[in-house]
């Protein structure tokens, strides 16, 4: 096997740590995601040492290191360039709690027991960056070159150790483009509900760097498959066998639109990806069909809204990228008509925040769909027209104003000061006190 190799500053923060352990007389190892990634030619994410130094003797020769996880004998040191390094003590245990806490620690100076208490075997892999060779306990060498997903040992006892682990196969899987194991692929399906028992944050965690990795298609299709989507996210399970007017959406129901969405994002990001996964998660309950047997989903849109926030806050998602993904979905569909919209809403349109997110939204339903990119092209024009246009400005009229002339707060507030300003940017009002008396005209 070739050496290994990365021009990644961590490496060479690793290949440091490692000879001032080994000078201390402690043997350490390259382990995990690093080595499995470097195998592959890719560039990993971050550098993880494995050592059979206690956590103490860790802290004695590097003086700047910071236990983050005493009970776990974790360890991050920093170098001299701002460089962090987990650095972690071999360990050997396999007794839980409850799926997700480990009842008892053991550490070891045999580095096989501490590659055998891992998830998946490319993920045991450790570097000797000393004596530059490969230590390879659990045959992930060959699944790698494989393109194999395969737990570490039997993936029920995998899983049962750790729920979380249900959604890391299915990330890796993707993200790697692995198949998965048939024992492993059985263990997801047989233990799916335990992903219920995760926390939210866990679960938001796993399920956005899917979406936001490089195979979100394949790792939704994964869910779905080993049942794990309808545990976690029923509302997006249930668009399987939606179907939909042919006409409009040849590619077929609302699950597989979504999918090729999903497959066309170039530049995925969180709240474009949620935005993709939910634009279309109202139509299961909004579906009906006409006399003549056309399929309609009338209001899809805002049932969609309400649907995607309860999923968004059960999740506990960041409040702007809620904001965001809500917003998307209650509007995506204001884009079919932009063409015959005034100017100052299109204006306005265009000076949303997350303008560019809702376009790219859009160009992806229209192109998983129809293939009608009229609208798109039509506003791609009008930002360029609107290019050196200065800044929107701000409401004449707010609604404090309207309350301090005896108006009550109501619903309708929000449909007056959107008219109100559709207006001043159309250049009907100059000054406050002409667009309050129009506002105040409309109650």
């Amino acid at each position: 096997m070739k050496k290994l190799y990365s021009a990644a500053p961590g490496f060479e923060t690793a290949r440091k740590f490692s000879r001032k352990l080994r000078e201390s007389g402690f043997r350490s190892a390259l382990v995990g995601g690093a080595v499995r990634d470097l195998l592959l030619g890719r560039t990993p994410a971050d550098f993880d040492l494995v050592t059979e130094a206690l956590p103490e003797d860790i802290c004695r020769i590097f003086p700047q290191a910071k236990l983050v996880g005493k009970s776990f004998g974790v360890t991050i040191v920093r170098d001299g360039n701002g460089n962090d390094m987990e650095i972690a003590t071999a360990r050997s245990e396999r007794f839980y709690l409850d799926g997700r806490h480990p009842e008892q620690i053991s550490y070891t100076t045999d580095f096989a027991l501490d590659a055998r208490r891992r998830d998946f075997t490319v993920n045991a892999l450790m570097y000797d960056l000393e004596q530059e060779t490969l230590l390879d306990f659990t045959g992930g060498l060959a699944d790698l070159e494989a393109g194999i997903l395969r737990a570490v040992g039997v993936p029920e006892e995998r899983f049962n150790e750790d729920y979380l682990r249900l959604l890391r196969a299915v990330r890796f899987a993707a993200k790697l483009d692995f198949k998965l194991d048939p024992k492993l692929e059985n263990a997801l399906k047989s233990h799916a509900h335990s992903t219920t028992q995760l926390s939210s944050e866990r679960v938001f965690a796993e399920l956005d760097m899917m979406l936001t990795g490089k195979n979100p298609a394949r790792a939704v299709e994964l869910l779905e498959s080993s049942t794990i989507l309808e545990k976690l996210l029923p509302e997006v399970a249930r668009l399987r066998n939606i179907t939909q007017p042919p006409q409009f959406h040849p590619e077929g129901d609302v699950l597989e639109h979504t999918l090729m969405m999903l497959r066309h994002m170039t530049v995925p990001n969180r709240k474009l990806a949620w935005s993709v996964l939910l634009h279309d998660v109202g139509k299961a309950d909004t579906r009906s069909v006409d006399p003549d047997g056309r399929i309609r989903f009338f209001g899809h849109e805002s049932a969609g809204a309400l649907i995607a926030e309860n999923i968004c806050r059960r999740l506990r998602m960041p409040n702007d990228d809620i904001d965001c993904c809500v917003h998307a979905v209650a509007n995506h569909m204001r884009f079919a008509s932009v063409q015959n919209m005034k100017r100052a809403k299109l204006r306005r349109l265009i000076g949303e925040e997350n303008f560019s997110v809702e376009l790219e939204l859009h160009r992806l339903d229209c192109r998983c769909s129809n293939g009608l990119m009229a609208g798109y092209n039509f506003l791609l024009d009008l930002l360029q027209e609107f290019r050196d246009d200065t800044p929107l400005p701000p409401p004449l009229v707010m609604g404090r104003d309207l309350i301090q002339n005896n108006i009550k707060p109501q619903p309708k507030f929000k449909v007056v000061l959107d008219a109100v300003y559709e207006r001043q940017l159309a250049g009907e009002f100059t000054d406050r006190e002409s667009a309050l008396q129009a506002a105040l005209a409309m109650f």
